[in-house]
């Protein structure tokens, strides 16, 4: 399987060989992918979306099948026992959480993590203030809101969530730079903007139809733009004590 090199540099010093692990927010499966070819013995792929379960069930096909288990169940309640996973990632998971929802995913990460567990963020740093996309995403979390009363993304510091885990008891290990600029291509930049496309088909009409129209002329503008930084941190609670 391709396994993107941001996946590979956050992995490489980790204990994954023979390991039981947890994808945290599966996608398109890129950590899954990345965990079985580094040798984990399991891989736990949780996902709330069910084209995303159906794509990382169709990409470990084969041989990798019997070493996954492709989960379709929300972060805030796993569908695992206490204790029972050596390593987590969350890579590309926190940006689609908003605040409120922290807590809980962090609290049922730390349930599910044997003694020792190793856990591995990665995410994007908040855009700078000048960059084009940051209008794009702001417009789609406009849209969100107004539609579903939360936002599409929010980029919280790496700091943040280190403060976060050390709150449920994880260890800071390391942190290290995936990204720096973050290439935003214009496949995803187009995919923004269908966010806002999708929010604005449950808003008023006339609403809608400014919002939608309004991201298909930033996107336009924008093109594609690189621009910001996407970090790993990695973290680990403490082992067993006698």
């Amino acid at each position: 399987m391709d396994v993107p090199l941001t996946v590979k540099s956050a992995l490489e010093d980790r204990p994954v060989s023979g390991a039981v692990c947890l994808e945290a927010g599966a996608g398109h499966g890129n950590a899954t992918a990345g965990l079985l070819d580094a040798g984990a013995s399991c891989v736990y792929a949780v996902t709330n979306d069910r084209a995303h379960a159906t794509a990382v069930r169709e990409r470990v096909g084969g041989a990798d099948a019997d070493r996954t288990a492709v989960l379709e169940a929300d972060c805030r309640t796993l569908p695992l026992a206490s204790d029972s996973v050596d390593l987590v990632t969350a890579h590309g998971l926190f940006n689609l959480l908003s605040p409120a929802e922290l807590g809980a995913v962090a609290a049922e990460v730390t349930r599910v993590a044997a003694p020792g567990c190793h856990l591995v963020v990665d995410d994007y740093e908040p855009l700078p203030a000048d960059a084009a996309v940051r209008a794009l995403f702001a417009l789609a979390n406009a849209a969100t809101e107004l539609a579903d009363g939360r936002p599409a993304l929010t980029f919280y510091p790496a700091a943040v969530l280190r403060r976060l885990f050390r709150g449920y008891g994880w260890t800071f290990d390391r942190e290290r730079t995936l990204l720096e600029p973050v290439p935003w291509t214009e496949s995803h930049v187009a995919a923004h903007a269908d966010l806002v496309r999708a929010a604005a088909a449950d808003l008023p009409t006339e609403l809608g139809a400014q919002l939608t129209a309004e991201a298909d002329r930033i996107a336009e503008t924008i093109g594609q733009e690189s621009v910001g930084t996407m970090y790993s941190v990695a973290l680990r609670l403490p082992p067993a004590t006698d």
